[in-house]
Formats: structure tokens, C-alpha cells, sequence
């Protein structure tokens, strides 16, 4: 088990950007599916979603996001040392998504600037990865930009955003505490399986499909395998998160706010009845923004915490878990930190 904790790094601020346009689960549906599409929300929790406009990007959104931090900030560009970016919905196959948003950004060229491809489990990864760099010594001011960008925008669980964390240098700051894992075994429960090296593209994966409801569907469309991401987030979380608290020596009463990835109702209640947290301790956005991938913990903060966080001291516990398989939690201490209000975009 990967326990660690980083030290002289100050969690500064986070931004989260959302596209303006609102899909309905339940009217996205012909009138034949009505009910059966109402079942299925009151499963997963989801009643409407964030979808990009069609030649906008995830890292569009991060973009925004990630200026309006700096400004409440008051950073300078040239004070930047990282720039970070974790996503599997990337401008191009290569050169990576970071490099471009440098640029655009203005960022000076000595920045370190890479793309990490992770899912829903990237928050407590790339937290850990650019919270590292830090500690190092290396890099004084760094951000962090994660999303994704639906690549199916009939699915009913998965939405748009991107996202800014900006951390820094910091020897008065308190310690991150980490517990990062990764389990290759189940990389097929969830997986894209066609447009790489493995299995390129070919003409017949041009042919358009369709499943019994006229919906579309194919070989290059994400593939979830539910029973297998259900049993692996329920059973994989929950002592995750006690083994964290009991390294950081923290007891779940000290902590504020549990914020999980959000995946859907089904899972995110089975994990939080495990833990025997109160509700009032796990927020959830899984109503108004669905699945957001690596994005969810940003957005959830953003969207609910925004305006509490900054009023004292808080420490919260973050857990992502998703494609990989991967999971990871962090123990977080946000005083000071600035929250933006969610943008939209």
C-alpha cells in the first residue's frame, strides 16, 4: 500500500469551470423510454448532466478555470514552475494537452508541463504527483488541471469540466496525507478498447451500430463493466479511507468534509453507510452535474463547499477511484485557500 505524506506544500485555491449546456436524463429519452429512464435515475442519481459545446474541450474549460485562479491569486505567469495536466479526453493523441495550454496560458517556458492519463481515480494522483514536485524544492507555485470531455454524450452518467488546483511552497503548511493504489487486473471493467497500438482503428469500426433503442454504440465507445465497478468500488474505498485516517493518525470526527468521486447514487451511498458517515459530511453533486471523471472532487467542492471552506480551518478527505483499476484518498488541510465560485462556459 503507497502511504506517504508530503510536506511544505500549501494547497492555495481551486477553480471549476462547467459548460452551459443542461442535459435532462429524464427528457433525453424518446417518450417509449420514459419509465424505464426514470428507474435508472433514481439508481444513479443523476437528473441532469454538463455537455461541451461541439468544438469545445475539456481544456477549454481548465483554462478558464485556471485564470481565474491566478487572479484571485494574484499570481504572476512567470512564477508558475508546473503546470500538470490529467485527462483522458486530450486536444490531440500527441503532443500532450499541457504542452498547448503553456502556451496559451503564457506560461514561461521553464514551466514543466505533461499530461498524466488517468479517469475518475486522478485528483489524489495528480494532487500527489505536483504536491511531490514541490516538496522537492524544485518547483515554488505549480497547477493542477483535470477533466474530461464525454465522448458519448447519449450516456447518462458522464458530463463535462475542467478544473484548477494551485499549490505551493509553503514550510508553515500543514502535511498531505496519500494513499495511492492501482490494480491492472481489472483494467477491462472499464475501457476504451479500440484507437490504440493494440487494436487500431479500421474500416470497420466506420460502420455505424445501434443498440434496440436506435441509441448508437460500438467497439470505440466507452465500455463499463457495472457489477465489476460496483463490487470494486464498494469493497476497494471503504478500507482505503480507514487505513489513510489511521496512518495520518486523524479520526473521521476531524475531519469536515468526506468528498468522494462522484461515480453514482448506488455506489457513493454504499461507501458512505460503510464508513457510517453522517450525509451532512459527503456532499454530492450527482444531481445537477453527473459524472465528471477525474473532475467530480474539484466540481463537488466548488459547487458545495465554495463558501464554507474559506471562513475557517478545514480539513477534508478526498477519494477517487475509477478506470485502471486505481484508487486513491488524500487528507487535505484548505486554510486560506481561495474557492471561486463555479464558472460557466
Amino acid at each position: 500500500m503507497a502511504l506517504s505524506t508530503l510536506h511544505n506544500v500549501r494547497f492555495a485555491g481551486m477553480a471549476s469551470c462547467v459548460p452551459r449546456q443542461i442535459v435532462s436524463n429524464l427528457e433525453d429519452c424518446p417518450l417509449s423510454q420514459r419509465s424505464e429512464r426514470e428507474r435508472l435515475v433514481r439508481n444513479i442519481g443523476i437528473q441532469t448532466r454538463r455537455l461541451c459545446a461541439e468544438q469545445q474541450c475539456f481544456s477549454d474549460l481548465a483554462l478558464i478555470a485556471a485564470e481565474k485562479l491566478l487572479d484571485d491569486l494574484q499570481w504572476e505567469r512567470e512564477e508558475i514552475g508546473a503546470l500538470i495536466v490529467v485527462t483522458q479526453s486530450p486536444d490531440y493523441l500527441y503532443p500532450a494537452t499541457a504542452i498547448i495550454l503553456q502556451d496559451r496560458m503564457g506560461l514561461p517556458q521553464t514551466a514543466i508541463a505533461f499530461d498524466v492519463n488517468l479517469g475518475c481515480s486522478g485528483y489524489p494522483f495528480g494532487l500527489h504527483l505536483l504536491g511531490s514536485m514541490i516538496a522537492a524544492g524544485g518547483v515554488k507555485k505549480g497547477l493542477l488541471l483535470i477533466g474530461d470531455k464525454t465522448f458519448k454524450v447519449k450516456d447518462p452518467l458522464f458530463s463535462d469540466a475542467g478544473t484548477a488546483t494551485a499549490l505551493e511552497f509553503d514550510t508553515s503548511a500543514a502535511p498531505m496525507h496519500f494513499d495511492l493504489n492501482s490494480d491492472g487486473s481489472g483494467f477491462r471493467a472499464i475501457i476504451r478498447t479500440v484507437g490504440g497500438h493494440r487494436e487500431p482503428y479500421s474500416q470497420e469500426h466506420l460502420i455505424p451500430q445501434y443498440d434496440e433503442h436506435g441509441n448508437p454504440y460500438g467497439p470505440d465507445y466507452l465500455q463499463l463493466d457495472g457489477p465489476a465497478v460496483l463490487s470494486f468500488s464498494t469493497q476497494r474505498v471503504p478500507p482505503a479511507v480507514e487505513r489513510l485516517l489511521s496512518y495520518a493518525q486523524v479520526s473521521k470526527e476531524q475531519v469536515d468534509y468526506f468528498v468522494f468521486h462522484q461515480a453514482n447514487r448506488m455506489i457513493n451511498e454504499t461507501i458512505r453507510k460503510k464508513l457510517s458517515l453522517p450525509t451532512e459530511k459527503v456532499p454530492s453533486t450527482l444531481q445537477d452535474y453527473g459524472n465528471t471523471s477525474g473532475a467530480s472532487l474539484p466540481v463537488t467542492i466548488t459547487a458545495r463547499l465554495h463558501e464554507t471552506l474559506p471562513s475557517k480551518r478545514h480539513q477534508l478527505l478526498l477519494a477517487g477511484f475509477g478506470i485502471g483499476l486505481s484508487w486513491g484518498s488524500a487528507i487535505v488541510d484548505m486554510e486560506g485557500a481561495k474557492f471561486p465560485a463555479m464558472i460557466e462556459a
